[in-house]
């Protein structure tokens, strides 16, 4: 979708101009106070001749020349009949201001929103909106936005997107933020969300790109705006609403329990390297940090350099809480620091630089540079508390940290805040313009260089930068029995024991001799989903009488706590040997498709929930990244005496069931192989147990 006459248009329409608040009143007065040129913008209101000095024409068809852009800051019922008007005069494209469409819920609101749609489609015009607040396009100078502000300044390189036209006025107060564009998208019933992702990701005003999400329209478009992005080394931070367990489905599997919907968006992120930001701060913290750094750091590696015991040891702590690494310095980096800092001074990462060097702009800036210099350090963090009122050693270390950066431009320096404080603006700007942040508190600096930290740690080259989006299926699932689910493992190329059934005595020795002992026996039916539950599993089965004791016990069970349950027969299978119990485990988001489940399990599943969640497809690196990122990852890795497990036979497993999921996206619903078992290195795994749960083919 072209978007541009939209976004960028040269001749603009304000149909409802006024010179009172409201929305044609307060556009009309954002455009002519922050507009250099307005030669090619028209309001239009027949009860006008002027509006704030400039000529006001009674209709559409009255203007001088062809528009791009029409805004609307009339009422619902007027829209669609405004829409062929401007089209008439060439227009392509419109901000729809009004409300009363499908954000009240009503199903004549989205009558109203499918009617404003459909004619939109049949003028070939694309629509901003409704229910939005506009949006200010900074580089181009074009202020199509409904509320009144202050945005002397704002110009900048951070593409902002909302959802929410109360969060797109918030965050246009903040000091911080400079923007190439701010879009209030409103209820999106035209040009979505991903449209605005796509047009920033290939804006070159844009650096960095700022969403606040409620959820995704089209998953399609989705998926390539973040492939492109990925691809550009585009930073992408989000803001996605909807972390409550409130409204996930219920789900017939462990896996299906586990990876609810808010998951499924941090795996879908973590897949390509969008940072998730926790609220609005987070957001602006991390935004404004991506967008003012000048260079980002070749690798994470930091150095906190502070003033004072107290701040370096906040730093040290605080670092450690966000996983930020302080390497430790090279020796003539200490011999050098060491002569520097006077003698109570213990030089190391973090580093206590002391108060004597914050005098003198020379000597401040040869501590951080002989910071910086050391090969070990990527990214430099100065403390610095910036109050109301700039002291003479603002003055000093301004000028030190400017001197270190230009002295060493390839390693990028952040001011670090200890207090929240009213900043100075000017100094503050100084920073800025100097390509050096000045981050929030501690709390929020410290989130903001972890998201940094695992920013320029996303290997590209080892991702699978796609998902598997399924087609539309039917509401109906059917879960498949232990044998007729480890049937389709087996034709799909995933290793598996399939045993037999038996339905007879006389087949339950037939079998034994065929695998011979020690055996397991399981209730093999579609109705029973957890088979321990109703006393349908018999294991370590040594000899024939015991194998004829196991079949008459589980039906016996099977009869008293399933008595409705259709039963198919006994599964007979060799006993596995004892193993690291793991889960694997697939299930299927409406939108993302498959996400593949790895963690402890067995009866451990639900208790510890330690599992990693990812999208199919994968490879192993993506799948020994999931292991690693389990807190159970030890127990594979040999752990006090026990040997190593086989992670690569592990690992070569996951990837078999993703090519599995990839291949069954509009079908499969849900996989659980629990237990798996992981033997010592060199001696693979084995899935002991499965369940599938299939969508229904329309009939």
């Amino acid at each position: 979708m072209d978007i541009s006459k939209l976004l960028r248009p040269r001749a603009v329409a304000v149909v409802g101009a006024s010179e009172k608040s409201g929305f044609g009143g307060d556009t009309c007065r954002n455009i002519l106070e922050n507009q250099a040129d307005t030669s090619h913008v028209y309001p239009v209101n027949p009860k006008k001749e002027t509006v704030f000095g400039k000529k006001c024409y009674p209709t559409l068809a009255d203007l001088p020349e062809e528009i791009d852009l029409v805004i609307l800051c009339t009422s619902q019922k007027t829209i669609v009949d405004f829409l062929k008007q401007a089209k008439a005069k060439g227009a392509g494209a419109a901000v729809v201001y009004a409300s009363g469409y499908s954000e009240v819920g009503t199903a004549e609101g989205k009558a109203f929103e499918k009617e404003l749609v459909d004619a939109a489609k049949a003028l070939d015009m694309v629509v901003m909106g409704p229910n939005c607040a506009g949006y200010i396009n900074f580089g181009d100078d074009i202020f199509s936005f409904a509320f009144i502000g202050d945005y002397k300044g704002k110009k900048g390189n951070i593409g902002f997107v909302s959802q929410s036209g109360q969060f797109c006025i918030d965050m246009m107060k903040s000091a911080e933020m400079k923007y190439s564009f701010a879009i209030s998208a409103g209820n999106s019933a035209m040009v979505q969300m991903e449209d605005y992702l796509n047009f920033l990701i290939d804006d070159s005003n844009t650096k960095v790109i700022a969403l606040y999400l409620e959820g995704v329209k089209n998953p399609h478009k989705f998926e390539a705006c973040l492939q492109k992005a990925m691809e550009k080394k585009k930073p992408v931070v989000i803001l996605k609403a909807g972390r409550s367990p409130k409204g996930q489905a219920t789900a017939a599997s462990h896996t299906g329990s586990m990876a609810g919907s808010d998951k499924t968006y941090d795996a879908v992120f973590e897949k390509f390297g969008v940072i998730r930001a926790d609220d609005m701060q987070d957001l602006r913290s991390t935004a404004s940090l991506l967008a003012t750094l000048r260079v980002l750091p070749k690798k994470p590696a930091f150095s906190a350099m502070c003033l004072s015991g107290g701040e370096t040891a906040v730093s040290a702590d605080t670092g450690f809480l966000h996983g930020i690494e302080y390497p430790d310095f090279s020796e003539a980096t200490l011999k050098k620091l060491n002569d520097m800092l006077p003698d109570f001074a213990t030089p190391r990462n973090p580093l206590d630089m002391t108060a004597a060097l914050c005098y003198d702009a020379d000597a401040f800036a040869s501590g951080i540079t002989t910071v910086m210099s050391d090969p070990s350090i990527e990214m430099g963090l100065v403390g610095l508390t910036i109050s109301d009122k700039v002291t003479v050693s603002n003055d000093i270390m301004f000028e030190g940290i400017r001197r270190a950066f230009e002295q060493i431009p390839d390693k990028p320096l952040a001011v670090m805040s200890f207090m929240e404080a009213a900043r100075n603006k000017e100094l503050v700007e100084r920073f800025q313009n100097a390509g050096i942040p000045v981050l929030p508190t501690t709390k929020y600096g410290f989130r903001a260089l972890q998201h940094l930290q695992d920013f320029i740690s996303h290997d590209t080259m080892k991702r699978e930068a796609r998902l598997a989006i399924p087609e539309a299926h039917s509401a109906n699932t059917r879960a498949l029995s232990e044998y007729e689910s480890k049937k389709l493992l087996a034709d799909n190329g995933v290793p598996v024991d399939l045993g037999y059934i038996a339905k007879t005595k006389a087949e339950v020795k037939e079998y034994a001799e065929k695998i011979g002992y020690p055996l397991v026996m399981k209730v093999e039916s579609n109705d029973i989903l957890h088979k321990s539950d109703v006393g349908g599993v018999m294991l370590n089965i040594k000899s024939l009488e015991q194998a004829e004791e196991a079949y008459d016990k589980i039906l016996a069970n099977a009869a008293q706590h399933a008595p409705n349950a259709k039963i198919n027969g006994i599964l007979m299978q060799k006993m596995l040997k004892a193993g690291t119990e793991m889960i694997i485990g697939l299930n299927s988001d409406p939108q993302f498709g498959p996400m593949l489940l790895v963690g402890m399990g067995g009866v451990f599943v639900e208790v510890f929930k330690d599992a990693a969640l990812y999208p199919v497809p994968l490879n192993h690196d993506e799948a020994l990244h999931m292991l690693q990122s389990l807190k159970s990852f030890k127990l594979l890795n040999g752990y006090r005496g026990n040997p190593p497990a086989d992670i690569e036979a592990l690992t070569d497993m996951m990837v078999k069931i993703s090519d599995f999921a990839y291949r069954k996206k509009d079908t499969l619903k849900e996989l659980d192989m629990n237990p798996l078992f992981v033997y010592p290195k060199g001696e693979g795994v084995a899935i002991a147990d499965a369940l599938a749960v299939m969508y229904e083919e329309e009939k």
